[in-house]
């Protein structure tokens, strides 16, 4: 069994500032040693449930975060970036069983955590499909392209509750919730033995059930933080401005919509 591990960090357990996901500031360091611990125990989760090839794709920032000597020998670990249209997938294709998501945290305008974002801090918003995104459902839809399916998520509540919306049967370990701009966690190592255990139950189970549909077309909506930038992007092909704030996309593709966040999102 082939899996795929993506790990980000404004999701693991006690991250709650943005000093604290920078790797040039020294608390840095606390976090990715628990993002490491996190991701370390959903391979050995994965390898429980009797995979043999593991994938590990460190998609957060630089992509250069986990502590590559912590992980499992039988994990092969992808740092830095391609980059690649598939972002936080990059790496994956059709020939996985099944696709892990650790650290991952609730969308750009979302006031479950303090961290919340997608892709970019530059986005105040971004839909699809009348529905706000979160780096989750792009992956999900990712993963859906390839009829590859996500089969477990772990990050903040408000995460996980998104999760569940989009299809009750994923299995999801919220390790923390998002208060203001504070967060309550569990303890670091109840985290790592809940992602153990729930990703072991989730790549033992009937891995078909966590794919999801995916949509026929895709309308895109983008609203940035400041103006200029709607005024550069929507100088991509295909885009539009809708308003001093905002550009729009249409396609029935959603390899061409990954493609465009390549170079509208920064």
């Amino acid at each position: 069994m082939k899996i795929f591990i993506s790990a980000d960090i404004e999701g693991v357990t006690g991250v709650t500032t943005w000093e604290e996901t920078d790797l040039k500031k020294p608390e840095s360091s606390t976090a990715c040693a628990q993002m490491t611990a996190e991701v370390a125990a959903a391979c050995e989760g994965a390898l429980q449930a009797g995979a043999t090839d593991l994938w590990v794709k460190d998609a957060h920032d630089t992509g250069t975060n986990l502590i590559a000597s912590r992980l499992p020998r039988e994990a092969r670990l992808s740092r830095a970036w391609g980059p690649s249209p598939f972002i936080m997938l990059e790496e994956l294709d059709d020939t996985f069983q099944g696709i892990v998501l650790i650290g991952y945290h609730s969308r750009a305008g979302a006031n479950t955590s303090p961290l919340a974002h997608t892709l970019t801090g530059n986005i105040d918003t971004l839909r699809v499909n009348d529905r706000d995104a979160s780096e989750f459902l792009l992956s999900t839809y990712i993963a859906a392209m390839l009829k590859v399916p996500v089969c477990f998520v772990s990050g903040d509540k408000g995460l996980c509750d998104e999760a569940t919306q989009l299809n009750p049967r994923i299995e999801t370990v919220a390790v923390k919730e998002g208060i203001g701009s504070s967060t309550v966690s569990i303890h670091p190592d109840v985290a790592v033995d809940r992602i153990r255990a729930g990703v072991a139950k989730a790549l033992k189970g009937n891995r078909e059930q966590y794919l999801v549909p995916l949509p026929e077309h895709f309308s895109v909506e983008i609203r940035y933080r400041h103006h200029f930038r709607a005024y550069r992007y929507s100088f991509y092909p295909g885009a539009k401005k809708k308003d001093a704030r905002t550009i729009t996309f249409d396609t029935d593709n959603f390899y061409e919509v990954m493609r465009m966040f390549l170079f509208v999102v920064q």
